[in-house]
């Protein structure tokens, strides 16, 4: 009986601690406004404001990516990626700078900064992957030069709970 209770207490606190309501919203659709420009693309490079709710009670911060899997290079591409956002954070406005303390990555365009898409011309639309991860640490320790992968192992040593949305876009 004993064992019972602690498992079916084990289980509920279990269930009240995962990140089952965490959400994430990202103003959308893409357009040319948010692609990126350069190689070829013509956008205006402006990311897209996100917004997240109902993060695991634990969170001492955040991190932001945006990957493309659907980019020909065998490995996708990553577009964005921002670590070391306060727990705090809840918005990341379109306009905004990032939030004290926080940092962006190098994308595979080369830049600390939101890259925008900019599928090849005749490709299909391709799928933009936005994750919000709520961590358990306030700063993940990677280097300043640490690419969107390294941090991602990072992250996911640390993840207490993730909120996604999937954009698409093609040109």
């Amino acid at each position: 009986m004993v064992r019972s209770f602690a498992f079916i207490a084990a289980f509920a606190f279990a269930l009240g601690a995962r990140a089952g309501d965490f959400q994430l919203h990202v103003d959308g659709p893409l357009t040319v406004r948010n692609s990126f420009h350069g190689y070829g693309c013509t956008g205006e490079n402006i990311r897209p404001t996100l917004r997240w709710s109902d993060a695991p009670a634990r969170t001492r911060s955040f991190a932001v990516t945006v990957f493309d899997p659907d980019a020909p290079t065998g490995s996708g591409w990553w577009h964005w990626a921002v670590i070391d956002l306060p727990a705090g954070t809840r918005t990341l406005s379109a306009d905004a700078a990032l939030p004290a303390g926080a940092r962006a990555l190098r994308n595979d365009y080369g830049q600390t900064s939101w890259g925008g898409p900019c599928p090849p011309a005749g490709d299909p639309p391709h799928h933009y992957v936005f994750t919000v991860y709520a961590l358990d640490v306030t700063h993940l320790g990677v280097p300043a030069t640490a690419s969107p992968a390294l941090a991602g192992f990072a992250i996911h040593a640390h993840t207490l709970g993730h909120a996604q949305q999937t954009l698409t876009w093609g040109r």
